[in-house]
């Protein structure tokens, strides 16, 4: 999400622990194309052991957030314990000289300061609670968007893709994507493109191709149940948002686009309102949140918010999900949002909440 929203306008430190003397499975070299692909697939045949606790979490500079934030947000994961992490707005670079090609699954450390920033990652990575996950990264050239996916070293996936069309190792423009198919399910997480201002004009097009290749997905992948979480950039109802007037008719500079569909605030537009109700409708699609939580809760009920100091205190908007396909939605035991308040509580230092859901295990 853009980081703080446009105003209506009028008319005319962490510490870095010691490296360890053993290389931990998320500071190892990346593993092949065929290892992607297949690695753990023996590991969940034997064990038949599946994630059903999740966490998904935009961290606004995953970096910033381990270098301010680390110890809280720690203690959060570890009395939570989930399964898998998804993380969206990593904004670490891919790996790869400047003018070379990248290597989006391995972060960039050809510089002393990329070297020694991929170094602090890989520390609080491999520190509790985080060590007992193996790690997968799409990366974007710069330090922009990307995504990540910790999963237990128990519950490993079947294949993990890094793209909507699940091919070999591609991945997704700007390290939107990561696909992990597991025995009974496929989770999905992403970072979803913002629909943009006046001066991204083509964020409009790019918005809309980017929701017929989601529809066309979910229309595709019928062979398992789906599990797609991550910021979604888009509140769905009017529930979902704060202050539905005030989002309706936000402008930039006032300038109104050329589709009365696309005014106001990116993220509750009507067309991607409308987009996202025809991804859950066809998809036969449940948000997880709202299937449990049927009323607006005004304090609780957000997971991104603008800067809590100055006119934007307090406008809020629910951008974050967990979407899941209608035949798991007798097994939802809880889908919850971390983090309320105009100060912030629950956010460790990014302008999102982290958004769990729980599944009763598979019968």
């Amino acid at each position: 999400m853009k980081r703080f929203f446009k105003p209506i306008e009028k008319d005319g430190s962490f510490k870095k622990p010691n490296l360890s003397s053993s290389s931990s499975p998320s500071q190892s070299p990346s593993p092949s194309k065929k290892e992607e692909e297949t690695d753990g697939s023996e590991k969940a045949a034997a064990e038949e052991v599946e994630p059903s606790k999740f966490l998904t979490w935009n961290a606004n500079s995953l970096l910033l957030r381990v270098k301010n934030n680390w110890p809280e947000f720690s203690s959060f994961v570890r009395s939570l314990d989930p399964d898998v992490i998804a993380i969206q707005e990593v904004r670490m670079p891919a790996a790869g000289s400047k003018g070379a090609p990248k290597n989006p699954g391995e972060i960039k450390d050809d510089t002393n300061l990329s070297r020694g920033e991929k170094q602090t990652l890989m520390r609080a990575l491999s520190s509790p609670p985080f060590e007992g996950y193996r790690v997968w990264w799409s990366l974007s050239d710069t330090k922009y968007g990307g995504t990540a996916l910790l999963v237990k070293k128990h519950m490993q996936p079947l294949k993990v893709y890094f793209n909507l069309d699940r091919k070999a190792s591609k991945h997704e423009a700007d390290g939107r994507v990561i696909l992990a198919e597991f025995d009974s399910f496929y989770l999905l997480n992403t970072y979803v493109p913002n629909n943009g201002w006046k001066e991204e004009e083509n964020s409009f097009i790019r918005r809309r191709k980017w929701d017929k290749r989601i529809l066309e997905f979910v229309l595709q992948l019928s062979d398992k149940p789906l599990i797609w979480c991550g910021d979604l950039n888009v509140s769905h109802q009017e529930i979902d948002v704060s202050h539905p007037d005030f989002f309706s008719n936000a402008k930039l500079n006032g300038y109104i686009p050329p589709n009365k569909e696309d005014c106001g605030q990116p993220g509750f537009t009507l067309a991607e309102r409308q987009r996202f109700t025809t991804i859950l409708s066809r998809g036969k699609l449940i948000d997880a949140y709202r299937f449990l939580h049927k009323e607006q809760d005004k304090e609780s009920g957000f997971s991104w918010s603008g800067n809590p100091i100055g006119k934007h205190r307090g406008k809020k908007m629910r951008i974050d999900y967990f979407i899941i396909s209608e035949q798991l939605k007798d097994r939802i035991v809880s889908c919850d949002i971390h983090g309320h308040g105009i100060e912030l509580k629950g956010f460790y230092g990014s302008d999102h909440c982290p958004v769990s859901l729980v599944l009763s295990p598979k019968t």
